[in-house]
């Protein structure tokens, strides 16, 4: 529908025109999501919705109208790291041998251990009264460990004997003994080490 404005000038309203609010809102939310993340990741404790903000340079009440709650902000954030992890294995494997995808990887598991560790005790409780369903998770994670073991397999440049739980729990423990972003150099080591006991024994001779 074509209206006119006091000055006769026509205002259209149009698909576009209704979708750029909707499109500005989400472009928000994103972005406070990208910066609750990089707070909760640096965090030696869990950071207020106050802190947040101000990191954010926003009002509490715009993080609130975004995230109503502590939890919601928790398991959008969750749900994101989650998902960069399961649909980084195939992008990777996109754009790089398998060996290299792998190592990539570990460094986005890197990141979602981080930002775990900062939101740990509001994680835990809503995994115990099962708004977050920790095991569609770890089944999640294993699952694109294998998408790439598979392809390193066929490629020859990743051993076939080893399993995406192997893999998991080595990462597990080298970001326990070597947490990041404190440790980034040692776990960086750690993790290089990591990559070459997945190679076939013939391509490190």
């Amino acid at each position: 529908m074509n209206d006119r404005n006091t000055t006769g000038a026509r205002s259209v309203s149009n698909g576009s025109e209704i979708r750029a609010p909707r499109a500005d809102a989400a472009r928000n939310r994103d972005q406070l999501l990208a910066v609750a993340t990089r707070v909760f990741a640096s965090a030696d404790a869990e950071p207020s919705m106050r802190a947040i903000a101000r990191e954010a340079g926003v009002g509490i009440g715009t993080l609130y109208r975004h995230f109503p709650t502590r939890e919601s902000l928790v398991d959008a954030i969750y749900q994101d790291q989650v998902r960069r992890l399961t649909t980084g294995a195939h992008e990777l494997l996109g754009q790089l041998p398998p060996a290299t995808a792998m190592r990539r990887w570990m460094d986005l598991f890197g990141d979602w251990i981080a930002t775990k560790n900062g939101m740990l005790d509001t994680l835990l409780a809503m995994i115990e009264s099962g708004d977050i369903a920790h095991a569609q998770t770890r089944t999640e994670l294993l699952t694109a460990i294998t998408t790439i073991l598979d392809a390193g397999t066929v490629a020859g440049d990743l051993r076939s004997d080893v399993t995406a739980e192997d893999i998991a729990a080595s990462l597990i423990g080298i970001f326990t003994v070597a947490p990041r972003p404190k440790r980034e150099d040692l776990a960086s080591r750690l993790l290089n080490l990591l990559l070459d006991g997945l190679r076939p024994t013939d391509r490190l001779a």
